[in-house]
């Protein structure tokens, strides 16, 4: 998969030190990380906690990751290309299914708090980089793709102003979080029917019968 610095993973010790590097401690890492950030949080991730959850050491985690917000990146990052959602002929449903897949992302890993960091001044700018090429960009490239796919299939006029839509899309969740509301269980499918109206669509009776 590919990553930071050359992998997602981290900057490993076999690119300092020649030793080869075991796998599985990054499986085990980066799953411990993901469990953590979604208990306590970013602001209470420890290392030392998470070397201990995983059976490894505070050292061989930053070999890997030398920072915090590393290893919270590279989590992240790791779980969002897990099983992305693969496309089918029903581009509505498509888009449908990569909305539940950001909301499982960004809620099973405790993101949120991430992406704010991320938009705050003094933030290492590789850092932000391998953040937006790791989540942001594949994310929005996805979402737009399935929006094209609507326009190749007649769905959507091609004029549509698919930039705003995907920004649209995502933004929502966004907005629910910093109002304090709660989101909707069924948010993926409502906010997908909302940016396929205003891309000028209507709902494909093919998928009227999908869960809500």
């Amino acid at each position: 998969m590919p990553g930071f610095r050359p992998t997602l993973n981290a900057m490993t010790s076999s690119t300092r030190t020649g030793r080869p590097r075991d796998a599985a401690i990054d499986v085990a890492v980066l799953a411990a990380t993901r469990r953590q950030l979604a208990e306590s949080g970013l602001a209470a991730l420890s290392v030392s906690a998470v070397a201990q959850e995983a059976g490894t050491t505070r050292p061989a985690i930053y070999r890997r990751w030398p920072t915090r917000l590393e290893l919270a990146v590279a989590a992240v990052a790791n779980l969002a290309e897990i099983d992305p959602p693969v496309p089918t002929a029903d581009p509505f449903a498509d888009l449908t299914a990569e909305l539940a897949h950001f909301r499982h992302c960004i809620t099973d890993a405790g993101a949120l708090a991430l992406a704010g960091v991320m938009l705050q001044e003094g933030v290492d700018p590789e850092l932000l980089r391998n953040y937006r090429d790791h989540l942001v960009r594949p994310r929005r490239a996805r979402l737009r793709a399935c929006l094209e796919r609507g326009i190749s299939a007649g769905l959507l006029p091609a004029d549509a102003d698919l930039a705003v839509a995907v920004s649209l899309a995502t933004g929502s969740w966004y907005a629910y979080a910093l109002s304090g509301a709660g989101v909707p269980r069924d948010w993926p499918r409502r906010v997908a029917r909302l940016v396929w109206r205003a891309c000028g669509g209507t709902e494909p009776t093919a998928t009227a019968g999908a869960p809500r």
